[in-house]
């Protein structure tokens, strides 16, 4: 029989918090409207602008980042348009071109830890209205972000403020993808609340895919008339998912009694955990990512070895002899199994 492996590759491989499975046993034999017309999915919604503060935004639920990425951004831009992000953004390198399929170039720009500098992206639109030639070119029309973002590193209050401000003046979009917004919500460092991101974005949304939900994400457009017929576009990129209440369902146990806002401690402290325990053990953290995702520098003599036991990421390539690595801890990540990797980490068979 083959040795178990530890899995800490990435923060969805588990199914979905026991409140939602038990919710879904509870609800299946109900016969509801579809599309998310359902009263349960109206229930998510404004459950979902109260945590906001906005009781007007407009709410949809999806299925997936990549798929709610592609009909976002596609959904703001006009055909002349591109939408600036971080070379290490999400839509820059694992959406297999899903943007630039829709036909909107990702204008990208040198990431800080994987977040976008205020000053670089008013520097790039101003670069581009100044340009004789900028009829020429590909206007940007869009700032994309993440919270957290792919490093696991947080946007401050003031730096989204700025942001804000930036695409206010050059008349971009601010969009904020929230996959693993549970992780930054739960993390002590975090100063950005759901309220803020309502107040700073034209739209962004709360990850439930990597967040304890089985599948789905969130929308929200603070102000419904940005995007007016959000819904018949959703409808035209094949992204209307027939059984809405599943999706709904599961937003609103996640805004029932805070639960979203809880769900991602486990990750976050089992993640410090790990963190500590590298540092004790001689390994080089590539830097201290205070949310769930852990990268470390590894010899790649060590990752055979290391791959026998646990299942990691593999993030990029450090030096000639060294790699980066990642472990991610996910809302469901016990005691016992951070203590195993631990433990394995420490141990002499790795080297």
């Amino acid at each position: 029989m083959t040795e178990k492996k530890l899995n800490f590759s990435c923060d969805y491989m588990k199914g979905a918090h026991p409140d939602i499975l038990r919710r879904m046993a509870e609800t299946n034999m109900m016969k509801t409207p579809g599309y998310g017309l359902d009263e349960i999915s109206e229930a998510a919604r404004e459950k979902i602008r109260r945590s906001c503060g906005c009781e007007h935004a407009a709410v949809e639920f999806l299925t997936g980042g990549t798929q709610t990425n592609a009909v976002v951004i596609d959904a703001f831009l006009r055909s002349y348009q591109g939408v600036i992000a971080a070379e290490t953004g999400h839509i820059s390198t694992h959406e297999a071109g899903a943007i630039e399929a829709a036909g909107h170039k990702v204008l990208t720009l040198p990431h800080h830890l994987g977040k976008l500098d205020p000053d670089e992206v008013r520097q790039y639109a101003e670069d581009y209205w100044n340009d004789a030639n900028h009829e020429h070119m590909v206007m940007p029309g869009m700032v994309y972000i993440s919270h957290p973002t792919e490093y696991g590193t947080l946007y401050t209050r003031k730096e989204l403020e700025d942001l804000r401000s930036v695409c206010s003046q050059y008349h971009m979009a601010l969009y904020l993808d929230g996959a693993r917004l549970a992780y930054a919500l739960a993390c002590e460092q975090n100063d950005v609340t759901l309220q803020d991101l309502a107040s700073c974005c034209d739209a962004f949304y709360i990850g439930g895919t990597k967040c304890g939900a089985l599948f789905g994400e969130a929308v929200v457009i603070p102000d419904p008339h940005r995007i007016p017929a959000f819904f018949t576009i959703i409808k035209q990129h094949g992204a209307l998912f027939a059984k809405g209440r599943l999706l709904g369902l599961q937003f609103d146990t996640l805004f029932t009694d805070g639960l979203y806002e809880r769900i991602g401690i486990p990750a976050v402290r089992a993640a410090q955990q790990i963190q500590k325990a590298l540092v004790q053990n001689g390994y080089q953290l590539y830097f201290e990512s205070p949310t769930n995702q852990i990268f470390c520098v590894v010899e790649n003599r060590m990752l055979e070895k290391l791959g026998q036991k646990v299942e990691y990421s593999f993030w990029e390539k450090y030096d000639d002899s060294h790699t980066v690595i990642r472990f991610a801890a996910d809302w469901g990540t016990t005691r016992e199994e951070t203590d195993e990797l631990i433990a394995l980490l420490a141990s002499a068979l790795l080297f």
